[in-house]
This record gives C-alpha cells, sequence and structure tokens, in this order.
C-alpha cells in the first residue's frame, strides 16, 4: 500500500526518518528543477533543497493539512529557502524571461505553464513579481525600490497573482 503525502508527514513527525527519503524521492526533483531555475548554481540549489528538506523533518509536527498541501507546503519551504540564498548573494539577477527557461531535471510541462502565466502580465505586473519572487524582497522593500506607496505594491501583486492563475484555470 502506497503511503499518502500526509501519512509520511504524519510519519515524520513521530521521527521516521523511511518517511523523509520517501518524501524526498517524490519531490526532490521537483524542488532541484525549481531551485536550478531561480539560482542558476548546482551547488547552491543542491544546499538549498537538501535545506528545505531538514526543515519540513523539523517542522513536520506543525504541518496543518487545511492550509496547504503537502507538496505545497514544501514547495513553499523551499522557495523560501531559495529566496534567502539569492538574498546572500545580492548581485545575483535572473531576467524574468528566465525564470521558466527549462533545466536537464525540469519538467516541460511546469515550464510551460509558467511561461504561460509570465505571458499575460504586463512589464509593471511583471517587475513587481520578480522584485517580490524571484529577487526575494519584501513588498516594503518593493514599495520603496520603486517609489510606489505599500498598499499599491500589494494591490498590484495580489491582482498579478490572480491574473496568472485564472489565465491557468485555477480555483
Amino acid at each position: 500500500m502506497t503511503l499518502t503525502d500526509e501519512d509520511l508527514i504524519h510519519q515524520m513527525a513521530q521521527g521516521q526518518q523511511e518517511a523523509l527519503r520517501e518524501l524526498h524521492r517524490r519531490y526532490a526533483p521537483y524542488l532541484y528543477s525549481m531551485g536550478r531555475r531561480m539560482l542558476r548554481d548546482q551547488g547552491d540549489t543542491e544546499s538549498c533543497v537538501q535545506d528545505a528538506f531538514l526543515n519540513a523533518w523539523k517542522a513536520a509536527g506543525r504541518y496543518d493539512i487545511s492550509l496547504a498541501s503537502v507538496k505545497t507546503w514544501l514547495v513553499t519551504i523551499a522557495h523560501r529557502r531559495f529566496l534567502q540564498a539569492l538574498r546572500d548573494r545580492p548581485d545575483m539577477t535572473l531576467p524574468i524571461e528566465e525564470w521558466d527557461a527549462p533545466t536537464p531535471a525540469a519538467d516541460p510541462t511546469d515550464a510551460l505553464l509558467a511561461q504561460k502565466a509570465v505571458q499575460v502580465l504586463d512589464a509593471g505586473e511583471r517587475h513587481l513579481v520578480e522584485l517580490a519572487y524571484y529577487r526575494g524582497h519584501s513588498h516594503a522593500e518593493v514599495a520603496d525600490l520603486t517609489g510606489l506607496p505599500l498598499g499599491t505594491v500589494k494591490t498590484r501583486l495580489r491582482a498579478a497573482l490572480a491574473r496568472m492563475k485564472t489565465h491557468l484555470g485555477g480555483d
């Protein structure tokens, strides 16, 4: 019988290392692909993915199924770690057009979906999304960098993400 992701998280919370190994087997390729697109460095990506799974191991007892799926939870943990790696090297910039460039381990479907989602944004929205989600700036930092009021940044980011989600047929 194959265990669900939620079963594996519960087992991780009980200290069962095999559950962590299984989640790693299921999701490390996806997270690695995501990290390579953001970081463009194999060593940094590997380190961040390892850190993400270590953080998931430590936080397994706090996982709440009502807030997110296990995949979404892991992606969030990894994304935060990738953003921290970018903050640690402030000279690193990645043009928005390259966010979704496929890597050898990338799922081509994910890359195509990312391309489609980004294409629906105008240049201003793309810039805000880039600053907030791929360069790791807080909303307040984005406001400072762009000269926009904080409330405007939040509203425009929310609208941009909603447009992307709608374009992709998200609920």
